[in-house]
């Protein structure tokens, strides 16, 4: 699949006429909780030639491709684009230039782009997008007696990481058993976790779900608690000087 989606990458920039800076998969793969059907979900940063943003008229930053029989979902964010979103903190964004699965890569441009990322990663926005998430995710699980499991997990991954924000000062990992693995998580929960992450590899994506009702209590716990202190955290120290000189060089780079 791998090669595939390689493929895939190369004949969007030659039918584009762009540059792939970074291309990384996101969603329940990155995440490290895949069913045994969970399409790709192929995110990525690309460049126009250098003349295509001197326009006065601003042209479409963005692409969205769905391949193979909806299998492959392919979505890219322009150079411009994606330097404006991680200006504002953007957490999809920053789960894009850290996830471990990676396609393809501009190693000068992503190692820039990560460094800089530190400087205008948000606590609060971050803490925000999360609990938000965890919230909508947990209307649809809650006081059910079933529940498509992937909501379970989205529920989950999201409240931990409120968690995660609330303790720590860098952004939390893309890989959920991370955050379990490097947080004090209590070991039963993290053993029941685990487990479960193993038990939906053997399940289908519409797996609907019945048990394991603790967890969702666990995360009720979590939005509860990090909901009380989430007004103190702190937000971005980066300038915007710094990531227009970045946009300039990566395009005199790969003039």
């Amino acid at each position: 699949m791998t090669q595939r989606i390689e493929q895939h990458l190369n004949s969007i920039e030659k039918n584009y006429n762009i540059k792939i800076l970074h291309a990384c998969e996101t969603g329940s793969r990155a995440w490290g909780f895949p069913s045994n059907d969970s399409d790709y979900d192929i995110r990525f940063i690309y460049m126009h030639p250098k003349d295509w943003y001197l326009s006065l008229k601003e042209g479409k930053d963005t692409i969205d491709l769905m391949l193979d029989d909806n299998e492959t979902d392919l979505s890219g964010w322009d150079l411009r684009k994606s330097l404006r979103l991680l200006w504002k903190s953007n957490p999809p964004l920053f789960e894009k230039i850290h996830s471990q699965i990676v396609y393809l890569k501009n190693d000068p441009f992503l190692t820039d782009l990560q460094k800089l990322s530190e400087q205008f990663y948000s606590r609060i926005a971050s803490h925000y997008h999360y609990f938000n998430m965890a919230q909508n995710h947990l209307v649809e699980i809650e006081n059910r007696d079933s529940f498509r499991l992937k909501k379970l997990f989205y529920a989950l991954r999201a409240a931990v990481a409120c968690r995660w924000i609330m303790e720590k000062e860098e952004n939390p990992p893309v890989f959920f058993p991370s955050m379990l693995h490097e947080l004090p998580t209590e070991t039963g929960i993290k053993t029941q976790i685990l487990q479960l992450i193993e038990f939906k590899k053997l399940k289908s994506e519409s797996y609907e779900h019945g048990d394991d009702q603790n967890l969702i209590e666990y995360i009720r716990h979590w939005l509860n608690v990090t909901e009380q202190n989430a007004k103190q955290l702190p937000g971005r120290e980066g300038s915007y000087e710094e990531l227009d000189m970045l946009f300039k060089n990566t395009l005199n780079m790969n003039a």
